[in-house]
């Protein structure tokens, strides 16, 4: 597609939104295609930055979301501090946690995308990523759904660093857990490896800076599984094939009024949506290239998807909602996350070279 028909469309939306929803929601709309042009633009891949590292040793990727967590945590932990009304992305540390989180490390690999990743890559017209988006919906929905019965297994109450800590206290102990991961990894490739490259440190700053504007606009960190969960939730009522008034996770009180409302009026919705559209800006200039998949690596590519969906629900987050978003808002679950995660990669790094993806 063209950009100047993408234009048009997401003019015509945007004023859509202004007059029958809200300017808030289009304002976020244009925020989301920002993220989305920034992540396709710089190919700031969270789960391509954790696989180089692996198998190449190469640390620049890595470098870039460590950039990215800092840079948004010195903007995100002042403004809790000083706003009441804003929210953190807390998650309580659990069973459901640990699962979560190192299953959509695994998968995330073999599905080449995280959360952010399936999103922007089904906007360039990646055909795995297409594919993968309504199961990616589908496992988020029956994630939320059993939600409660792994929370059963046994967690604790979230715990907020700034809570602890204070807001100065928290930011410390945040960039230097940031500066230990910066060593660890060191360590981990060796001397003589380039650190920087100009994509990973321009896209870092953008999502930063667009991460920001979310959480002042919308009053909660950006997030991506929720939206997914959403819209398959509400696709299950209106089918008659689920009743939220049954469900722990789906009868809480805002999760309830958001079945009852239109889907853009949820904010991670209209972010997602944006990602796609920027996303699709991007590639109308540079369209993806890639070798076809056979018979048997679509089937394990598709697997993975709904696990990843069903996974990052466990886990309270992928790398957005969990690791940026968890982190540079003070959250412990976004810390227990992170190693979870990258020992699943571990796993998954190799059976994505096993099935030849």
């Amino acid at each position: 597609m063209k950009r100047l028909p993408v234009a048009a469309l997401v003019a015509a939306f945007f004023i859509f939104l202004v007059l029958s929803v809200s300017v808030r929601q289009a304002v976020l709309l244009l925020v989301g295609m920002g993220m989305g042009a920034a992540l396709a633009g710089a190919r700031f891949g969270f789960t391509t930055g954790w696989r180089q590292l692996i198998e190449q040793r190469d640390p620049r990727g890595v470098t870039g979301q460590v950039l990215l967590l800092a840079l948004a945590s010195l903007a995100a932990l002042p403004l809790l501090g000083q706003f009441s009304e804003l929210q953190a992305a807390l998650g309580p540390p659990s069973v459901s946690l640990l699962v979560g989180a190192f299953v959509f490390g695994l998968t995330m690999q073999i599905a080449d995308g995280c959360g952010s990743g399936t999103l922007y890559k089904a906007g360039l017209g990646v055909p795995l990523n297409m594919g993968i988006l309504p199961l990616f919906a589908l496992g988020s929905f029956l994630g939320s759904a059993h939600l409660d019965s792994w929370l059963a297994l046994g967690q604790i109450e979230p715990v907020s660093l700034p809570a602890q800590l204070g807001t100065g206290g928290a930011l410390a102990l945040t960039l230097a857990l940031l500066v230990l991961a910066l060593l660890a990894v060191r360590a981990w490739v060796g001397e003589g490896r380039q650190w920087l490259e100009k994509r990973w440190v321009w896209g870092a700053v953008a999502l930063a800076v667009l991460a920001t504007l979310n959480l002042l606009l919308a009053g909660q960190p950006w997030g991506v599984v929720y939206g997914f969960g959403l819209w398959a939730a509400k696709a299950s009522v209106a089918l008659g094939a689920f009743d939220p008034a049954a469900n722990a996770f789906w009868s809480q009180a805002g999760n309830a009024q958001r079945l009852t409302q239109t889907v853009l009026m949820d904010v991670t919705t209209i972010t997602n949506v944006g990602i796609l559209a920027g996303a699709l800006w991007v590639s109308a200039k540079s369209p993806p290239t890639g070798q076809p998949l056979t018979a048997q690596q679509w089937a394990i590519g598709l697997i993975a998807g709904f696990l990843l969906g069903y996974s990052s629900r466990l886990a309270f987050g992928c790398n957005v909602g969990a690791m940026l978003s968890g982190i540079s808002t003070g959250s412990l679950h976004g810390w227990i996350w992170v190693p979870m995660a990258f020992g699943g990669t571990l796993v998954g790094v190799r059976l994505r070279r096993r099935y030849g993806f």
